[in-house]
């Protein structure tokens, strides 16, 4: 009777403790606690199909919660942003303005897929927070290894070189989220079969908006194969990535790919 008694006293502690833990744990943030500036252009954001928008300092972002990831990252790439500050890469972690909690980066342990950046840790070197904000696992998806530090690689650099010689960019990415993916870890994060990159010359809007769509594996490619209307990507996502500009703007460069002026 003593020892029952004493395995329900345990028991209770248990589960007040699990309760505590998840209502009132305070999650490690890589946020400047000193700062609540919005970096992001609010006006350029894509609409949301799960209604879970995160503000950070450097980059926006909607998570699904159903891939465990996000659906899209959104961030303005400026040419005083371009260093080569040597920075120190953190760990990991779950992003705290998730209001679901974005999947742990263990899912990744032994599948054989990267944690593959969406904003570019290469993108916020000017800035240790901006830095250590890209390793929220709410920033990471998926990636084939060859994949990342290949054709995605050659286009996030490309993306750089962009921004330094025509000016500031905004900058949607993310992997395609549909139905019947593979999934990984104990959190079944899904695997995209393809990811796309939005890149729009806010400095120079008759330039156009150039939209890529690539498969999840390895390509020698040239970059501007993977060119497709931005119609096509949000066929594909079911998002409207520039929902509150007028529709003339979107009439006009939504519907075809127009790379005149970028030098490829």
């Amino acid at each position: 009777m003593k020892n029952k008694t004493v395995y329900a006293l345990l028991l209770a502690v248990c589960v007040i403790g699990f309760w505590v833990f998840e209502n009132f744990y305070t999650q490690a943030t890589y946020t400047d606690p000193n700062t609540n500036d919005e970096k992001t252009n609010g006006v350029l954001l894509p609409s949301s199909t799960t209604g879970e928008v995160v503000h950070h300092q450097y980059f926006s972002l909607s998570y699904s919660e159903a891939h465990e990831q996000a659906e899209w990252v959104a961030y303005e790439l400026k040419k005083e942003h371009l260093t080569y500050d040597d920075r120190k890469r953190p760990y990991f972690i779950e992003d705290p303005e998730v209001r679901t909690k974005s999947a742990d980066w263990k899912n990744y342990r032994g599948s054989g897929y990267d944690r593959g950046h969406l904003c570019p840790a290469g993108d916020r070197r000017f800035s240790e927070y901006a830095y250590n904000e890209t390793f929220y696992t709410s920033n990471i998806s998926p990636q084939d290894r060859d994949f990342n530090a290949g054709v995605w690689n050659r286009l996030e650099q490309k993306v750089r070189r962009w921004c330094k010689k025509h000016g500031d960019l905004f900058v949607v990415t993310g992997g395609v989220l549909e139905q019947g993916l593979e999934e990984i870890g104990e959190e079944d994060v899904d695997v995209p079969k393809a990811f796309y990159k939005i890149v729009f010359n806010t400095k120079n809007d008759s330039r156009g908006v150039l939209a890529f769509l690539i498969p999840n594996k390895e390509s020698n490619a040239p970059l501007h194969t993977f060119l497709v209307p931005i119609d096509v990507l949000e066929e594909k996502t079911g998002l409207d990535f520039f929902e509150q500009q007028p529709k003339t703007w979107q009439d006009a460069r939504e519907h075809e790919v127009d790379a005149e002026g970028w030098d490829f």
